[in-house]
């Protein structure tokens, strides 16, 4: 297994047209799981929510893959949350990198997962599963969020409770925070639900919709077009299911060219 590359080892062979940035920190959740900041080109620009092509350089040739960008836009460092694929052509590399490795990065990030994407609206809801908490981890801390909607609703189920920890760090970080209290204050929920343990909350997203037990919970009124909008990044199945959800509330999918209630990113598959 290559280990992952250093700048010095590797400057000639680092490909043209991209960044190489500096891993500055990483912290492991889970055995699956974890996540990692590094240094942000000086001139590069992003949307919060957007995802770029990050890779590492294994061997001789460099490997990519689509993260969304954890940080927001205001970031002066770039983080990322991940899984760990023991065989994963890049996670596989990634998960052991250490400050001072070196991370690739392309130069032009894209998605759907953008507040320029959806219409005005009152409430926000942010569905997610796994690793597709991480555009939200970046929007959740943009202030653009909380001055379009009066309230923004975080979901994030996984199997198991360890697995939901990066979530209460991100809204933790978020009160401890002078600037950004202030301005959140109470307007982010976070709705956390887990499917393999005992939990306050279990059950898939999707089931806690149809059945209304998340609108109980959160004391909020069934989903309504005229009000609510919604994101989602998960499972390719949880797509799929949620996008269904929201059309039959009817909710409209928008896209960067074509604002509407709710987006989903395609980019995303874990």
């Amino acid at each position: 297994m290559n280990a992952p590359a250093k700048t010095e080892e590797f400057a000639v062979k680092i490909p043209d047209g991209v960044y190489a940035e500096t891993v500055l920190s990483v912290e492991h959740y889970t055995d699956h799981l974890f996540r990692f900041r590094m240094t942000r080109p000086a001139g590069f620009r992003f949307r919060s929510g957007e995802f770029a092509m990050i890779g590492l350089m294994v061997g001789e040739k460099p490997i990519y893959r689509a993260y969304s960008i954890a940080s927001p836009a205001w970031d002066e460092e770039l983080e990322f949350f991940s899984i760990k694929v023991p065989d994963g052509p890049l996670t596989s590399h990634l998960q052991q990198i250490k400050p001072g490795d070196t991370v690739l990065m392309r130069k032009k990030p894209t998605g759907t997962l953008v507040l320029d994407a959806l219409t005005p609206g009152k409430r926000l809801y942010m569905f997610s599963t796994g690793t597709g908490i991480a555009p939200f981890a970046s929007l959740i801390r943009d202030p653009e969020t909380y001055e379009k909607f009066e309230e923004v609703i975080l979901t994030h189920t996984c199997r198991d409770v360890a697995e939901l920890k990066y979530g209460f760090d991100l809204v933790e970080e978020i009160k401890n925070n002078e600037f950004l209290s202030e301005i959140v204050g109470d307007k982010l929920k976070h709705y956390a639900t887990v499917t393999r343990e005992d939990y306050a909350f279990t059950g898939r997203i999707t089931d806690l919709i149809e059945n209304s037990k998340m609108f109980a919970d959160l004391g909020v009124p069934a989903l309504d077009p005229a009000v609510d909008r919604g994101m989602i990044c998960g499972s390719t199945a949880m797509l799929k299911d949620t996008k269904l959800l929201l059309e039959n509330a009817g909710l409209t999918e928008g896209a960067n060219n074509k604002p509407a209630e709710f987006v989903i990113e395609r980019a995303f598959v874990g």
